[in-house]
């Protein structure tokens, strides 16, 4: 185990610079994901920490050594691709054994290793099966198993269940967590799966343009996004946004929108009357009312747990989570209340929270 430390690291393709100065850590054991849509530079500084790229400006640190000019072999790291990369014609057991067997291990020491990691991983049946014998999900779990073998100080996966239906990624995002839990090995892992970020990281990176926005645990994140991308990135529905000027009507505060009814303020955004604001509101903090703002149905979609409603507030597209179940029918007027003590305040110009 080792702690991963990332100083105003700049990646340049020739003029061209993606990433710029971004400075992370990851704790001794930590699992930390980065996230971000694609283009973002995620895998890009992965394949730095790895040494697949090579680092413009800043500092790699990996446990107590800056590894910026060390080959990847050098660097005691262990990277689980997209693509699984298995070498077809060897079998599952060779697979995990090769880089021991390039480093020269004995063979009593190889067979410890793969057997235990086999154990681990549940594949002592399959250690004699080639890959294309394999399902998705095991061929992931042999990918896995030969990074444990090597016992690295950091271990780095590059999207690795994108190629996975959904029920299976639900699985390996087990999966994995526990091999993290049991091993306590620091895991940097890339996704631009939110959903994929929030349950499986000790801390979520969240980055855009090549730079990060914000750095926080999971529920942080989510329940104090730092600027208005964040916050839309972030949760699935994504968060609703509603611009307009915050007037005092008559001691309760209400934010104007343009063509559309006023959605109630807190408290907290007294000292903005009079200015303009971005009012986010999380789909499953609205639900519907007697009284409240005047909205149109547009679509449902029960997804069974709760059921999402895209609906219209004057020129304002919004969803709704609500878990009752309801009966209701597209262009039918409804009211919708939410908690305003949950809302989230941005500036519109910037992006930026205002609370």
């Amino acid at each position: 185990m080792a702690k991963l430390t990332i100083r105003n690291a700049v990646k340049r393709y020739g003029a061209l610079e993606v990433l710029h100065g971004i400075s992370v850590a990851a704790q001794d054991g930590e699992f930390v994901v980065l996230v971000g849509p694609s283009g973002c530079g995620k895998s890009t500084l992965l394949r730095m920490i790895a040494g697949l790229e090579s680092i413009s400006d800043g500092e790699i640190e990996i446990g107590d050594r800056i590894v910026n000019d060390l080959e990847p072999n050098e660097r005691d790291i262990a990277m689980v691709f997209q693509s699984y990369a298995l070498y077809p014609h060897m079998t599952v057991r060779d697979n995990m054994a090769f880089s021991l067997k390039l480093a020269r291990r004995s063979k009593q020491e190889i067979e410890r290793k793969v057997d235990d990691a086999a154990a681990i991983l549940d594949l002592a049946a399959l250690l004699d099966r080639y890959p294309r014998q394999l399902s998705g999900g095991q061929r992931q779990r042999v990918a896995m198993g030969r990074a444990i073998v090597r016992n690295p100080a950091v271990f780095l996966f590059d999207e690795p269940l994108s190629n996975l239906d959904a029920k299976l990624r639900m699985q390996m995002r087990t999966e994995i967590k526990t091999l993290h839990q049991r091993l306590g090995t620091t895991m940097v892992y890339v996704t631009h799966d939110q959903m994929e970020a929030m349950t499986m990281a000790d801390r979520i990176v969240v980055m855009r343009g090549g730079h990060i926005e914000q750095i926080g645990s999971p529920l942080e994140v989510y329940d104090a996004p730092a600027n208005s991308f964040v916050a839309g990135f972030i949760g699935s529905p994504s968060m609703n946004f509603i611009d307009g000027t915050v007037v005092d009507g008559g001691g309760a505060l209400e934010l104007e929108v343009a063509h559309g009814p006023r959605w109630p303020l807190p408290d907290k955004a007294r000292s903005y009357v009079g200015r303009s604001l971005r009012l986010g509101v999380r789909p499953e903090h609205i639900g519907i009312s007697e009284q409240g703002v005047q909205s149109q149905v547009i679509i449902i979609e029960p997804t069974g747990s709760d059921t999402h409603l895209q609906l219209q507030t004057g020129q304002q597209s919004i969803v709704a989570a609500v878990r009752d179940r309801i009966t209701v029918s597209p262009g039918q007027p409804i009211q919708l209340r939410y908690d305003a003590q949950k809302a989230h305040l941005f500036d519109p110009t910037s992006g930026n929270r205002l609370n």
